[in-house]
């Protein structure tokens, strides 16, 4: 149910609000990842979230292009 929630709310968006969803999910990865590696992250499960949330703005943008 979240994750339908999720991707009705992108839909709703803009071509450039999704883009700045997009640079804000990638700096948020990019962060996750050096907490990874300086072993400060504590939960590891965020790494995957975040890249998955990443695949699905980027879906909606290519589903909003082709139309």
């Amino acid at each position: 149910m979240k994750i339908n929630t999720f991707v009705e709310d992108l839909r709703a968006k803009s071509a450039a609000e999704l883009n700045e969803e997009l640079v804000a999910a990638k700096k948020e990865l990019f962060n996750l990842r050096f907490q990874n590696a300086t072993n400060q992250l504590d939960n590891t499960s965020r790494i995957k979230e975040v890249r998955r949330n990443i695949a699905r703005i980027q879906t909606v943008i290519t589903e909003k292009a082709a139309k």
